[in-house]
């Protein structure tokens, strides 16, 4: 708990995020008046750490997907590091990536994908049936980004699919104080990594969480798919889209299962009984011995908080899922 409630994120991480959607929706309302802009992601949800990503969807009308026209313009007006805008055209969803020049916060952008806005209401519905989802979800991904084992372009479990696996984990290994607003973190905690370090079939079986979850048996799941193809090590079926393998890019899940299994030895060693006996165990605390926030991220939120803990709002300039963006100084 007092982890989660240190990486959570603080209000003047949310404002200044915030003011990073406001300064490209200007660029964006500038080249097209009629254009949508939506958050998606882990920022809409509130499911970020302080260096995620903030995921950007635009919504209108093109013969062809203006990339490069929104690249050029993001140059121009200087929100992005130089260095850092890449077109990303040849890729599955084509997307302009980005490093916001006043803050450092990286941004993905991409054009009319509605699947990230329903993936985010499916994730905060899962929230409020399972409280415990946004403490598990977070600690998970620091873990796995500590070990570069989050990105799925290097083999890694994006925050989709992790936040799947949560949901199956809690849906079909119940325990009562899942659902309270009480739960034993700790319990939960090593139980995930005990299932999916542990037990978890993933030669065998897939994950489905549609109408309450369950297991597949890829066997069964192989007789529907076109010849030649066969379930991912990791298979997740996409509850947003029937026939999606939404862990088929985790070519390094079997890297993760032993990340989880090497968690699950040391945080079950570190609640042992003879664990009293360890002579570290008064100066480190039990979490810790898998966990660490690097200093430069530490000294990154300390800025952060200089910077924008003691700036006043201004005007609203637009709603946002929720959430009112506001003008800056910029």
């Amino acid at each position: 708990m007092d982890f989660y409630e240190y990486i959570s994120p603080r209000p003047e991480e949310e404002h200044m995020r915030l003011e990073v959607v406001a300064r490209i929706h200007r660029v964006i309302k500038d080249l097209w008046p009629n254009a949508e802009v939506q958050v998606f992601g882990s920022f809409s949800t509130g499911l970020y750490l302080p260096t995620s990503d903030i995921d950007l969807v635009v919504f209108g009308h093109w013969e062809t997907l203006p990339l490069w026209t929104l690249e050029e313009a993001l140059r121009k007006r200087k929100i992005a590091d130089e260095n850092s805008v890449k077109v990303l055209d040849k890729a599955t969803v084509p997307i302009i990536k980005l490093t916001d020049l006043h803050t450092e916060v990286k941004v993905d952008i991409s054009f009319n994908v509605q699947n990230g806005v329903k993936a985010a209401k499916l994730i905060k519905d899962f929230k409020q049936q399972f409280p415990v989802l946004p403490y598990l979800v977070l600690v998970l991904k620091q873990f796995l980004l500590q070990r570069e084992l989050n990105e799925v372009f290097t083999g890694g479990i994006g925050s989709y699919s992790l936040f799947l696996m949560v949901v199956s984990f809690l849906q079909l290994h119940y325990r009562e104080d899942a659902c309270s607003s009480n739960p034993n973190l700790g319990v939960l905690l090593i139980e995930f990594f005990e299932l999916y370090g542990r037990h978890f079939n993933y030669l065998k079986t897939g994950i489905r969480i549609k109408d309450g979850g369950s297991y597949l048996a890829k066997d069964e799941v192989q007789k529907g798919m076109l010849d030649g193809y066969r379930p991912s090590m990791l298979y997740i079926e996409d509850p947003l889209q029937p026939g999606n393998d939404v862990g088929r890019s985790s070519y390094g899940a079997m890297q993760v299962k032993e990340a989880f299994d090497y968690a699950y030895v040391v945080l079950s060693h570190a609640v042992s009984p003879i664990a009293k006996h360890y002579p570290n165990n008064k100066s480190e605390s039990i979490l810790g011995r898998i966990i660490r926030v690097t200093q430069e991220v530490a000294e990154y939120r300390d800025w952060i908080s200089v910077e924008w803990g003691q700036r006043s709002n201004n005007e609203p300039v637009l709603n946002c899922n929720g959430k009112t963006l506001y003008l800056s100084s910029f």
